[in-house]
């Protein structure tokens, strides 16, 4: 996987993601800076901390690069004790992550909005899905022509689903909301910074690499 490169590359990779976790969790950047102290040679400040968010704020989650097609499915995850729909969207030819969407309802609308904020980042294209209604009416609506999966894509999206719902189901468990009414703020976020390893190590086949960065921060 593509590494990210600090000043003078003092600091390891994954104690910058782990602190990124910390912040997008919902700690303040003194409280973040605090927590790195359980790496005893990686004493960080608070300004670190914002430098590092602010490299992380920059770079491009979803890199535009030429798109044949959108595959998209949906998969139900448990997040705390409410249950969502996760909707992904996949690029056929290179097997990138394009975008991804969280919503409570599986209906038309939600469709017609998750494929909308696609087409507003690569542009009109055919898109690919099951056999659920709602797909089709969206993009009826939008002016999109649409099939339904093959057995190929259908197996992919069900791979991809199962793992991006494994991870994000336990990275709640480590790093449960505290919230009384939760807006999965700190569960979106995880999800972009994960995709973002995702979409590096499918660039670089390189999926181990993805595992180690991930289990070095969950355990």
């Amino acid at each position: 996987m593509n590494q990210i490169k600090f000043e003078r590359n003092r600091t390891f990779t994954c104690i910058v993601m782990y602190s990124l976790y910390l912040y997008f969790l919902g700690l303040s950047l003194r409280n973040t800076s605090k927590a790195l102290v359980i790496f005893r040679d990686e004493k960080r400040s608070h300004v670190s901390v914002w430098n590092w968010i602010q490299r992380f704020g920059s770079c491009q989650i979803y890199k535009r690069k030429r798109v044949t097609a959108f595959i998209i499915d949906e998969t139900i995850i448990q997040i705390g004790n409410k249950h969502y729909w996760l909707c992904v969207c996949i690029e056929p030819v290179h097997n990138t992550v394009l975008g991804i969407y969280i919503s409570e309802d599986r209906n038309m609308l939600v469709a017609e909005k998750f494929i909308r904020s696609l087409v507003s980042i690569y542009g009109k294209h055919t898109i690919y899905t099951d056999v659920g209604t709602w797909y089709s009416e969206a993009c009826n609506v939008i002016g999109l022509k649409h099939y339904l999966h093959s057995s190929i894509e259908k197996s992919l999206m069900e791979r991809l689903n199962q793992y991006l719902k494994d991870r994000i189901e336990s990275y709640d468990d480590y790093y449960p909301c505290r919230q009384e009414e939760c807006n999965l703020f700190h569960v979106h976020n995880w999800i972009q910074f994960f995709v973002s390893m995702y979409n590096d190590t499918i660039a670089n086949n390189n999926h181990f690499e993805l595992e180690k960065e991930v289990n070095i921060i969950l355990n």
